[in-house]
């Protein structure tokens, strides 16, 4: 039987957006990791509340906008803060 083609076009479109998210990742990763480097060179504090909370506030407002719900995607970002601040961390020798 061969696979309904209403659900492989759709399969597809979440299989690029997928794509699309880990080049994201991956250049948001490449930038966090030279703010990193910097913070690490200058003495600066691996974390920064304040702007932690601001990005959080911005985007549940993104989210609530887009009909994406913004628990999720406070959840999603603050992991995504977590991992960057342990990157800080480590640049900083203290990780």
């Amino acid at each position: 039987m061969s696979e309904d083609p209403v659900l492989a076009n759709y399969r597809q479109s979440i299989d690029n957006i997928d794509a699309a998210m880990i080049h994201i990742l991956a250049e948001r990763f490449r930038i966090t990791q030279a703010v990193g480097a910097y913070k690490a060179e200058h003495k600066l504090p691996p974390a920064d509340p304040s702007r932690e909370e601001r990005q959080i506030a911005r985007l549940r407002k993104l989210a609530e906008d887009a009909h994406l719900d913004p628990e999720f995607s406070e959840k999603f970002l603050r992991f995504i803060i977590d991992e960057v601040i342990r990157h800080h961390e480590q640049a900083r020798g203290n990780g």
